[in-house]
C-alpha cells in the first residue's frame, strides 16, 4: 500500500504502482525525503495533524513512525514562525527521546509546505487494545502500571514539558519487554510557554482532560489527573468520555460506583486525590504519588501479573507466602512453596487457549429465548453507533476510531470502510432506499454517502457544534441532527439547511420521527423530552418525569408509544397522543443508552452500561428476557426488519442475536 499525503484527502491508501491518489488526484510521494515509503494511516486529528506507519529504505525498511503537520496559516511571517516553533518542538522530542520508555526522534524537516517528524515505532499493543481483548484490570496490575509511569511522567516534568494528551490509547506494552511506553507528544509544550501561548486552546481527550487544560492552561498535575482517569478506565471498563458527556466533571466523585470490584481503601485514597477536580488539591508531582502508592500494605514481592493468574486456593498459598517470608526459620519452605505455586501456574499457562468471545447467558425459562449467532470485530474502538438498513441486507457501524463500517449483514463480511471524519461517530441514518448513509460525528460535521460505492458525496456543512444524534424521516426528505441544544434540520438531497429548532436548555442526546414523518422527538440532558409539530417548527407537547439525563427515545411503529430512558435507570413510556404516562420500567443497573421496537411493537429492547440487553413484553410490561454478553457495557442496539435479528454494539464489537418468539421455541427450532 501506499499513503496520498495530502492532510485532506479522505481516503489516503492507494495500491502499489498507482501515481495519482484514487480518493483525491494529488500526485502520490513514492518516497517522502527519498527516504521513508509511507505506508499506512494509523491516526488522523482533523487534517492539521496525521500519523503514518512508514518504512525507513535506508535503514533495510525498518518501520518508524512519521507524523505530518499541515500548519494553517496565511502570509509568510507566520508559516516562518509556525516552523520556528515546529522545530523548537522536535528539539524537545529528541530530548525526550532519550528516556528508554519514550520513542526515539529520528528526523524532523520541511517539504511541499508540510512539517513531518520521524519517531521511533513501539510495536506492541495499546491499553486501550489490551482492555478490549480482557477483563478490566485489577488493582494490582493498575498498581503495577502507576510505578512503571509515574517515572517517565517525572522525567518529562523535570523537561519542563506537559504531555496532554495521557490516556489509554497513548501507553504501549512495549512487545519485547512488556514495558509501558508513552506516545503522541505532538501536544506537549513547554512548561514556560504554556499560559502564554495557549491561552483559550484545548489540547487532551473528551474525558481524560484536567479543568484547567480544558480551560487554556495546563500543568504537570493535568497529567496527573489525566494518568488517574485512566487508571479509573482500566479498573472499571468504563469510558471515561462517556460519563464525561452525561456527568461534565460529577462523575469522578462517585467513580467507586463504576468499579466491577472494590478496591482497597489505601488505593482507592490515591485515586480520590488523583481525580481531583481543583488542581490545588491534587497531587502536584509525580514523586508525591509515588510516596503515597509506596505506603500500600500490598505484598509487592510477588507480582501481580503472577497474582491475576492464580485461583483463589492458589492465592491463599501466596498471600502467605509474602507474610511469612519475613521470618528467618520459615525461608526455606516458603521458597519451595513458592516455587510450587509459581510452577502450577505455569503449567496452567501453557495449554493454548482458543480465542473465542465469551458465550452468552441464556434463560431458558424464558417465553422467549435467544441466541448469539454471530460475534463481528473490525473496530478498533468503541461501537457508538448501528443502523440496518430498510431492506435488512446491510450493517453500518459507526467507532470512536473515527470510521464506519459497512457490513453484508447475512455473511458478517466488511463491505466498505469509510473514513473521512477526524472524530468519533456517534451517530448514523439510512435513506428509506439504502442507497444513502448520514453520519454524524465529533468533528462537528454530517457527512453523506453512497452505500454502493463506499464514497463520500457531501459534508453539510462545518457546523460550531459536535453532532451527536441523526434521524432521517421515512419519506427520506428530512435529515435531523441534534447539534448542541439545538436541532437542524436539513434537505439532505439538495444540501440545504431548512431550520433550527430550539428549545431544549443542554445537549440534545437523541432525535426519531413517527412513521408519518409530521412528529420529531427528541431527549436532552435537560432530562426533558420535546415532541416538535414539523409543519409549525414548534414544541407540541414537553414529557418530563425522568430525575436524570435523557439519553434514548424510540417511537413504536404505530406512533402511539414513545420510551424514553437514560442516566436514570429507568425506561418510561408515554402515550405519544395523549402526552400521558403508561409505565416505568426499572431492572437495569446503569444507564440505559439505546431503545428500539420490534416490527410488530410488541417489545422493546433496552441496552444498558450494565452489560445486558432486557426484552420487554409491552402487554404485561416485565422482562421477557435478558441477554448478557460479559462485563461490556452495550452501547447500541438494533432490531432487523424481520424482528428475528437484534445486533448490539459492546467496546469494539458487534454482535448478532437470534430472537426467537414462542411459537417457534415450540416447534424446537434453534440456530447452529
Amino acid at each position: 500500500m501506499l499513503c496520498c499525503l495530502n492532510p485532506d484527502c479522505p481516503n489516503p491508501l492507494n495500491g502499489q504502482g498507482t501515481k495519482y491518489c484514487q480518493a483525491c488526484g494529488t500526485l502520490l510521494t513514492p518516497l517522502l525525503r527519498n527516504r521513508y515509503r509511507i505506508m499506512n494511516l494509523l491516526s488522523d486529528e482533523g487534517g492539521f495533524s496525521r500519523t503514518y506507519l512508514a518504512e525507513d529504505v535506508d535503514k533495510l525498511n525498518v518501520q518508524c513512525v512519521v507524523k505530518q503537520f499541515a500548519p494553517r496559516v496565511q502570509g509568510t511571517w507566520a508559516l516562518k514562525k509556525a516552523i520556528e516553533l515546529f522545530q523548537d518542538e522536535a528539539m524537545r522530542l529528541e530530548q525526550l527521546g532519550e528516556h528508554p520508555q519514550i520513542p526515539q526522534l529520528f528526523a524532523y524537516f520541511e517539504q511541499d509546505n508540510n512539517l513531518y517528524l520521524v519517531q521511533e515505532f513501539i510495536a506492541g499493543q495499546n491499553l486501550y487494545q489490551e482492555l478490549n481483548q480482557r477483563l478490566p484490570y485489577t488493582e494490582n496490575e493498575v498498581y503495577d502500571l502507576l510505578f512503571d509511569l509515574l517515572p517517565v511522567l517525572k522525567f518529562i516534568h523535570t523537561q519542563h514539558v506537559i504531555h496532554r494528551d495521557i490516556k489509554p490509547q497513548n501507553i504501549i506494552r512495549r512487545q519485547k519487554d512488556g514495558r509501558l511506553v508513552l506516545i503522541d507528544f505532538g501536544a506537549s509544550k513547554q512548561l514556560n510557554a504554556t499560559v502564554q501561548s495557549q491561552k483559550g486552546t484545548t489540547i487532551g481527550s473528551q474525558g481524560y482532560t484536567a479543568i484547567e487544560q480544558m480551560q487554556g492552561e495546563a500543568y504537570p498535575t493535568s497529567d496527573l489527573y489525566s494518568l488517574g482517569v485512566t487508571a479509573f478506565h482500566l479498573l472499571s471498563g468504563i469510558s471515561p468520555s462517556q460519563l464525561w458527556i452525561q456527568h461534565g466533571y460529577g462523575w469522578v466523585k462517585s467513580w467507586r460506583e463504576y468499579l466491577p470490584y472494590p478496591v482497597s481503601n489505601q488505593f482507592a485514597q490515591v485515586l480520590d486525590k488523583l481525580l481531583k477536580v481543583d488542581f490545588h488539591e491534587r497531587y502536584q508531582s509525580a514523586d508525591a504519588v509515588m510516596e503515597d502508592l509506596t505506603q500500600q500494605p500490598l505484598p509487592r514481592s510477588v507480582s501481580s501479573i503472577f497474582i491475576t493468574q492464580l485461583q483463589p486456593t492458589q492465592l491463599t498459598l501466596v498471600k502467605l507466602i509474602a507474610n511469612q517470608a519475613k521470618k528467618p526459620l520459615l525461608l526455606g519452605v516458603v521458597m519451595l512453596l513458592l516455587v510450587i505455586a509459581v510452577r502450577i501456574v505455569y503449567l496452567q499457562s501453557s495449554f493454548p487457549q482458543k480465542d473465542v468471545p465469551p458465550q452468552p447467558t441464556i434463560n431458558l425459562n424464558s417465553p422467549i429465548n435467544n441466541y448469539l449467532t454471530k460475534t463481528l470485530k473490525e473496530h478498533t474502538e468503541q461501537v457508538n453507533t448501528i443502523a440496518i438498513s430498510p431492506d435488512g441486507t446491510k450493517l453500518a457501524s459507526g467507532s470512536s476510531d473515527n470510521t464506519i463500517k459497512l457490513w453484508n449483514l447475512e455473511q458478517g463480511k466488511v463491505i466498505h470502510t469509510l473514513k473521512g471524519h477526524s472524530d468519533f461517530v456517534w451517530s448514523i441514518a439510512f435513506s428509506p432506499d439504502g442507497d444513502i448513509l448520514a453520519s454524524g460525528s465529533r468533528d462537528q460535521t454530517i457527512r453523506l454517502w453512497n452505500t454502493q460505492a463506499g464514497k463520500q458525496i457531501a459534508t453539510l456543512g462545518k457546523a460550531s457544534l459536535k453532532v451527536t444524534t441523526l434521524a432521517m424521516s421515512s419519506d427520506g426528505k428530512v435529515l435531523a441532527a441534534g447539534q448542541g441544544s439545538t436541532i437542524k434540520l436539513w434537505d439532505w438531497q439538495t444540501k440545504t439547511e431548512l431550520s433550527t429548532l430550539r428549545g431544549h436548555t443542554n445537549i440534545v442526546n437523541s432525535v426519531v420521527f413517527t412513521p408519518d414523518h409530521q412528529t420529531l422527538v427528541t431527549g436532552s440532558w435537560d432530562k426533558s423530552i420535546k415532541v416538535w409539530n414539523l409543519r409549525q417548527r414548534r414544541v407540541s407537547k414537553t414529557f418530563t418525569g425522568h430525575t436524570k439525563e435523557v439519553i434514548a427515545v424510540a417511537i413504536s411503529p404505530d406512533g402511539k408509544i414513545l420510551a424514553s430512558s437514560g442516566v436514570d435507570q429507568t425506561i418510561r413510556l408515554w402515550n405519544l397522543v395523549t402526552g400521558k404516562a403508561i409505565a416505568i420500567l426499572e431492572g437495569h443497573t446503569a444507564p440505559i443508552v439505546s431503545l428500539d421496537f420490534t416490527p410488530d411493537g410488541k417489545t422493546l429492547a433496552s441496552g444498558s452500561y450494565d452489560g445486558t440487553i432486557r426484552l420487554w413484553n409491552l402487554r404485561t410490561n416485565q422482562v421477557d428476557s435478558t441477554l448478557k454478553q460479559d462485563v461490556s457495557k452495550v452501547t447500541a442496539i438494533k432490531f432487523h426488519p424481520s424482528g428475528k435479528t437484534l445486533v448490539s454494539g459492546r467496546t469494539n464489537y458487534i454482535d448478532i442475536w437470534r430472537i426467537f418468539a414462542e411459537s417457534q421455541n415450540k416447534i424446537g427450532s434453534r440456530v447452529k
